[in-house]
């Protein structure tokens, strides 16, 4: 039996959220220290192991909104268990890979696998809410940033350990204990029916829009391709991306049960700022993730463990700063900090060579870990509140898209910028992108007017709202 509406939160579900959560950031954060082992294995360069990173992300990209649609629809648990089954056969693959083609399609299981953790989560939280009447949730949703922050803090460390103990294929190989774990959870906490089901008779009975998912997975792979290796010989790409785009958009302002409900989210111009932020700010992360740590490796000269070590305290930052900002409700100030975080640390990385010392490393990964905690708990809890609750698990996964649009741009940049070899000169290069980035990102939070009082709590029950309240 459910509990009471008057109980808090159901502390039963907080550790397969948790666990489905952290799948896709562990997996992001151990291979960065993973990439040059990887080339040196099979002998390819910078340009070619970027493959590793896009192509966790183009699946996930296209994964997350599809499957937080679904689990709108159908409840967490299913996509739960199949997504976290898919991720220890995504782990076996990659353990067992005789080329770089057959690790990348494991990456790209991976992807699909792990992007049912976090649309899930978002779910119950607020499904939650809903049922014990907490508008805002910081706690959990709290719990939920720095847990993902905690997986950060050992996800480099624990790569460079892995690959010193069992080589890089050990970086794949995790995934089938955590999936194993995964299951267990999954079967044992999550409601077998939705959480909330809902019995308003204004809208009819909920229908998988397959022609939208096929229109918006092929616009995003045409899109996604062409970032990863730009060029006028692959003109092609972005015209396909505009066709494929149009008649996405053309298919859902027709279809009563859109995939993605254009039409509140056109309307919706907060949160489609909240997206445009998250991919701003994933760039400046991911490219500081993959490219300065491949530099530390290979124009610094550090090993794989002790580059991990070096990223250490970029995590333990974050999470410090998440844990203690996590129950604070400026979610502007937040962000504002974020961008002016950030700056700082594009300025220092031009001021690294290739003889820099031990302790101007680290500085640059702590001042990069303040804006690593605020802004990824300040746009996470932004789509909470923005966000449609009836389409809660598509918005998160959205999120997540938007996020990992700016994990490709990223990797693209790291790919062109280093070339053959990750050397001081592209390292100087990358921050000077991240700087406009970072720049950028800073002008959209300042012009957004929205986020002033965003999430601050006034001590009433949370309200039903629906898609008509938002409209």
């Amino acid at each position: 039996m459910r509990a009471k509406k008057s109980d808090g939160f159901d502390r039963r579900l907080l550790a397969p959220m948790m666990l489905g959560s952290v799948l896709n950031p562990v997996n992001s954060s151990v291979l960065s220290v993973s990439l040059v082992p990887i080339g040196a294995a099979f002998g390819a360069p910078p340009a070619q192991t970027a493959w590793l990173v896009s192509a966790l992300y183009l699946a996930t990209s296209i994964g997350q909104p599809v499957v937080g649609r679904l689990i709108d629809l159908f409840g967490p648990r299913k996509l739960f268990l199949v997504g976290t089954a898919l991720t220890g056969v995504a782990g076996v693959v990659g353990m067992l890979a005789p080329d770089l083609g057959v690790l990348i399609a494991a990456r790209v299981l991976l992807g699909f696998g792990t992007c049912s953790g976090y649309p899930a989560a978002m779910y119950l939280i607020r499904s939650e809410a809903r049922r014990t009447g907490q508008e805002s949730p910081t706690g959990v949703l709290t719990a939920l940033a720095v847990t993902t922050q905690t997986v950060a803090v050992i996800g480099p460390s624990l790569g460079g350990l892995l690959i010193g103990v069992g080589g890089w294929r050990a970086t794949l190989a995790v995934n089938i204990p955590l999936a194993l774990v995964g299951l267990y959870l999954g079967a044992r906490r999550l409601p077998v029916t939705p959480p909330a089901p809902r019995t308003d008779d204004r809208h009819p009975p909920a229908a998988l829009d397959l022609p939208g998912m096929g229109l918006f997975a092929a616009a995003l792979v045409c899109l996604l391709l062409f970032l990863m290796e730009p060029g006028a010989a692959h003109w092609y790409l972005p015209v396909l991306t505009v066709l494929a785009s149009a008649a996405f958009a053309r298919r859902e302002l027709r279809t009563p049960q859109p995939f993605i409900d254009l039409r509140v989210l056109s309307g919706n111009l907060p949160l489609l700022a909240t997206y445009t932020r998250a991919l701003l700010a994933y760039i400046v992360s991911y490219a500081f993730l993959y490219g300065y740590t491949q530099w530390l490796e290979q124009g610094r000269g550090l090993s794989a463990s002790q580059a991990g070590l070096v990223q250490l305290p970029l995590f333990a930052t974050a999470l410090v700063v998440s844990t203690i900002t996590g129950r604070r409700q400026a979610i502007r100030a937040k962000l504002l900090v974020g961008a002016a975080g950030q700056l700082a640390a594009c300025a220092l990385l031009l001021t690294l060579t290739d003889a820099s010392p031990v302790w101007t490393l680290l500085a640059v990964v702590l001042v990069l870990g303040v804006p690593q905690g605020l802004n990824s708990l300040a746009l996470q809890n932004s789509v909470f509140h923005q966000a449609d609750p009836e389409r809660m698990g598509s918005s998160a996964g959205l999120l997540r898209t938007f996020g990992y649009l700016g994990a490709i741009v990223a990797s693209a940049a790291s790919g062109a910028l280093f070339g053959q070899r990750a050397d001081t000169g592209g390292l100087h290069h990358l921050a000077w992108l991240m700087l406009a980035v970072s720049a950028l990102f800073l002008a959209v939070t300042v012009a957004d007017r929205s986020l002033r009082g965003l999430g601050v709590t006034r001590g009433e029950p949370a309200p039903e709202r629906t898609r008509e309240d938002q409209t």
